[in-house]
């Protein structure tokens, strides 16, 4: 059996295989769409059903019957699962068999451990957190494309603009956001995902002609910068400097998938959903007025509110128990 190093954490209950992937999923701000595919042993009314068999056609997770969805979560599909969510690599060089491989490339975890050991919510937190920040670090090569592919369509249908904010990643999901830092200057410009490549060995990134202009003179013509994914351009802010903080929490069983951030940008639609039941009973806004909102909401259902006005906005949750749990969010316009 090959190790692997491996983190050491107090013990703790192992997390489930659904569990797992819905955490490394909720962190990536990517949206999940409705698939054919599917596990057997998922169904429509289960939470997470969308997200798994979304995974499961994108060639996240693997081409199984089953998925075993309150099985432990396992290192080797925890290890595999994650560097796939971050498109370390193009899907199809990560394999299971290259996991040791990835793992000499990105060393998340410290002390030998087996790969079929099980995996606790705190260490795989803790390998997502690591992961992100050593991907945040890393350099690369990165060029621009301008006049000779104005007008031309891109790998995902578009027309190539030079003068828009996009680029060109071999990995990455079309229409993810991306903040590419010059790590020369230290000046950063926010860019979508909407094409693929570059193809030349050693570079990649081709930014269009405006965001290289934003970082770097386009005499430069290659330059050394930082990536920074800040997730789908309708889920994630780039206003955002830093990842949002969430409160998952209502009681020690009722848990939302992400939660209530503790700042949100005014506008943006807030998508709450948990593992049990659980009620919004109200919501203060800013000015002071109460709306007494009395909405169960089932698992398989999802609860959506948009603030419209900047400040500080408190939601009261319960849950079907009759116990309450009070979480503040800060609104701010960019």
């Amino acid at each position: 059996v090959f190790l692997v190093p491996a983190i050491v954490f107090a013990a703790g209950d192992s997390v489930t295989r659904r569990e797992g992937f819905l955490l490394m999923w909720e962190s990536i701000l990517r949206p999940a769409f409705e698939s054919k595919a599917s596990f057997s042993d998922i169904a429509d009314d289960t939470p997470g059903a969308l997200e798994i068999r979304y995974a499961k056609n994108r060639g996240i997770l693997q081409d199984e019957e089953e998925f075993r969805p309150e099985d432990p979560l396992l290192l080797g599909d925890a290890l595999l699962w994650l560097f796939r969510t971050r498109n370390v690599r193009e899907l199809p060089e990560m394999t299971a068999d290259d996991v040791p491989e990835m793992i000499g490339a990105y060393p998340i975890v410290e002390m030998n451990r087996t790969l079929d050991s099980r995996v606790t919510r705190e260490e795989l937190l803790s390998m997502i957190n690591v992961l992100d920040g050593k991907l945040r670090t890393e350099v690369h090569e990165v060029s621009f494309y301008g006049d000779d592919f104005q007008g031309e369509g891109t790998a995902f249908g578009e027309k190539f603009d030079k003068n828009a904010l996009t680029a060109a990643h071999r990995s990455y999901p079309s229409n993810t956001l991306v903040r590419v830092t010059n790590v020369e200057t230290q000046q950063s410009v926010v860019v979508r995902i909407n094409d693929r490549g570059p193809y030349v060995h050693g570079r990649d990134m081709d930014l269009s002609e405006a965001a290289f202009m934003n970082i770097a003179h386009p005499g430069k013509g290659v330059i050394r910068a930082t990536f920074e994914r800040l997730g789908d351009f309708e889920m994630s802010d780039p206003c955002e400097e830093s990842a949002p903080e969430y409160q998952r929490r209502i009681t020690r069983s009722v848990q939302f998938f992400r939660g209530v951030p503790h700042a949100f940008r005014n506008g943006k639609q807030l998508v709450l959903q948990a593992n049990r039941p659980f009620v919004v009973l109200a919501i203060v806004f800013p000015d002071g007025q109460k709306l007494r909102v009395q909405d169960f909401v089932h698992p398989d259902e999802k609860y959506r509110f948009t603030p419209d006005s900047d400040g500080s906005y408190t939601f009261l949750f319960g849950d079907a128990f009759g116990r309450e749990r009070e979480m503040r969010m800060h609104v701010s316009s960019c």
